[in-house]
């Protein structure tokens, strides 16, 4: 699948490339994006370079991952976003914000609108979160994306060689008031 674009009122969601390398290296030197996600520690150039020279020109090619830079209009990088493909019907949506852009809606807005495009144009009827244990401010983002937390699962993320417990949880097309691809008989 070649790259879409997505806008929200204030966001421009496209998959990033070489020229956006600085910029992802750049956000990645924070220490809770280090910290809270599976990117490495120390992060290197070379792991941006690869990361927008490969892996996302690569995940878009056979549709194993859509990784969307979020923008500002004016082009400034806010955060990154991907829908990883999990199982038939199923993503996982992962994201982060970079230090001065947080606590302002705009990871929400991405992930709403990035679901919002999965569940219609991927046939996707479920978008699965998963975040370590105590990484508030990704359950924060996914509670106001109208994600259902599920639970806990127990040693269920490696990070850097450690195996952590995290929270699980999902957004199904009815959550967005969009038709599931196929019926869902929720448990009494």
């Amino acid at each position: 699948m070649d790259p879409v674009t997505l806008t929200t009122d204030r966001l421009v969601l496209r998959a990033v490339g070489v020229d956006d390398t600085d910029a992802v290296f750049e956000a990645a030197q924070d220490p809770d994006i280090q910290r809270w996600t599976t990117i490495p520690s120390p992060y290197l150039r070379e792991h941006a370079s690869g990361f927008t020279d490969q892996m996302v020109p690569e995940g878009w090619a056979d549709g194993s991952a859509f990784a969307f830079g979020v923008f500002l209009p004016s082009g400034e990088l806010v955060g990154m976003l991907a829908i990883t493909m999990r199982s038939l019907g199923v993503g996982e949506v992962g994201y982060w914000a970079t230090k001065e852009h947080r606590g302002n809606g705009y990871i929400t807005e991405a992930t709403v609108a990035a679901s919002r495009w999965a569940f219609t144009d991927l046939s996707i009827d479920r978008v699965e979160w998963r975040a370590e244990v105590g990484n508030a401010g990704s359950r924060a983002v996914a509670e106001r994306a109208g994600f259902t937390i599920e639970g806990t699962l127990r040693s269920a993320i490696n990070n850097k060689g450690v195996r952590r417990d995290c929270w699980v949880g999902s957004l199904l097309p009815s959550d967005l008031g969009l038709p599931s691809t196929a019926p869902y008989l929720p448990a009494r």
